[in-house]
């Protein structure tokens, strides 16, 4: 297939690192527990069945991890790229009610309705809930996806149909741990 001229274009604009969450003031602590998946390595590439897709199935990747710090209420998942080429990080997902006491997220398990008790998804991108995979502009270059889990010392309080702001605001003062873990996707 032809390179994409729209992607070539656009290859040195991204909205950047600062864009996403983690970047966020109100949202810095430490990072005392690591987050991995079974599917990719950090800073590796997303395997292909994981990836977006406009119409079907969004089968999102496993996710693992240690134990947070003591006293932890409520796990926040939040997955972007901010290699996006205009405005801020793209939302890939954003799940709250995350139970400490658990460590991982099985495949599929972001899925809108989850099949883990509790996990409430917020709005992502073009107003999808739950779990939508790498779909980068093609030729664009590879695109990050950071895949954030905040944890929180209070449950938060969002309306049903809450947002990325919404989710920000009320963890902001709250975050006593954090874990990342980066993918890579590219179209060619």
């Amino acid at each position: 297939m032809p390179a994409n001229p729209i992607g070539l274009l656009l290859r040195n604009r991204h909205a950047g690192e600062h864009t996403l969450a983690w970047a966020a003031a109100d949202l810095q602590a430490p990072e005392n527990f690591t987050l991995a998946s079974p599917a990719f390595d950090h800073r590796t590439p997303i395997p292909e069945r994981h990836r977006g897709r406009l119409r079907g199935p969004k089968l999102s990747p496993a996710l693992t991890w240690t134990e947070p710090p003591a006293g932890i209420l409520e796990l926040v998942l939040i997955v972007q790229d901010p290699d996006v080429p205009f405005g801020k990080a793209a939302i890939h997902d954003l799940t709250v009610g995350i139970d400490p006491e658990l460590r991982g997220i099985p495949e599929n398990g972001l899925a809108d309705p989850s099949p883990v008790p509790g996990l409430r998804h917020g709005r992502g991108g073009l107003g999808h809930r739950g779990y939508a995979g790498p779909l980068p502009v093609r030729s664009h270059g590879p695109h990050s996806y950071v895949f954030q889990l905040f944890a929180l010392d209070t449950h938060v309080d969002l309306p049903e149909k809450f947002t990325l702001d919404d989710t920000v605001r009320a963890m902001a003062g709250h975050v006593v741990g954090r874990a990342r873990l980066d993918g890579t996707y590219e179209i060619r």
